[in-house]
Parts: structure tokens; C-alpha cells; sequence
């Protein structure tokens, strides 16, 4: 079974930065994806941040790329999200996700975390 417990969310003023983080547990961790995603009030969730498996591939919404660094340490069993130079629109609850394959295709991720709430003020 594959467990997800993020970290890290908060209060920040706009222009800021947060690192957000996500503990998994099992065994398949370092052989998985790991994604972040977003939903603000009222909105859909939305894609914000994919890794491979090794973190040699990452993959970025228009939004937030230049801005947020995806990472992960496979030995920690955690992957990361640098958010920087945050805006008021990046407010929203973040979530990070994972599935039993590589490398993140647009396939949907099955196993969710509870999410973190980030809130950015201007």
C-alpha cells in the first residue's frame, strides 16, 4: 500500500518562496513518478509538476515553470516542490501523487496524498 503525507505548505507573502514536501512509504517509491498537483477554490485540480523515476525527466505546467523546481531524494523516499517568486493565483491546496509507472505520460496517478494548503497574499 502506498502512503503520501505532504509538508510544508503555509502562508507567504507574494514574491516569496515555499518548499513544499511528500513522504512516501513503500517499496516501489523509487521506481515511481511523482507528481504535483493543485486545486484552488472553485477550480478543478490542476497538473503542476511531474519526475521521473530517477529524477532525470521533469515535467512542468506552463504556469508555474521558471518559478517551481520539482526533486526528489530516493533515498528518503521524498520528493520536493521549490516554489518561487509566488504569485496570489498559486493559492490553492497542494497535492502530490504517485503510480507504479516510470516516467509521468499524462497517465492519472491512483495514489493521492491529503493534500497541504499554500496561500500567497499580495
Amino acid at each position: 500500500q502506498v502512503q503520501l503525507v505532504e509538508s510544508g505548505g503555509g502562508l507567504v507573502q507574494a514574491g516569496g518562496s515555499l518548499r513544499l514536501s511528500c513522504a512516501a512509504s513503500g517499496r516501489t517509491f523509487s521506481s515511481s513518478a511523482m507528481g504535483w498537483f493543485r486545486q484552488a477554490p472553485g477550480k478543478e485540480r490542476e497538473f503542476v509538476a511531474a519526475v521521473s523515476w530517477s529524477g532525470g525527466i521533469t515535467n512542468y505546467a506552463d504556469s508555474v515553470k521558471g518559478r517551481f523546481i520539482i526533486s526528489r531524494d530516493n533515498a528518503k523516499n521524498t520528493v520536493y516542490l521549490q516554489m518561487n517568486s509566488l504569485k496570489p493565483e498559486d493559492t490553492a491546496v497542494y497535492y502530490c501523487a504517485t503510480d507504479h509507472f516510470p516516467t509521468y505520460n499524462g497517465s492519472p496517478f491512483r495514489y493521492w496524498g491529503q493534500g497541504t494548503q499554500v496561500t500567497v497574499s499580495s
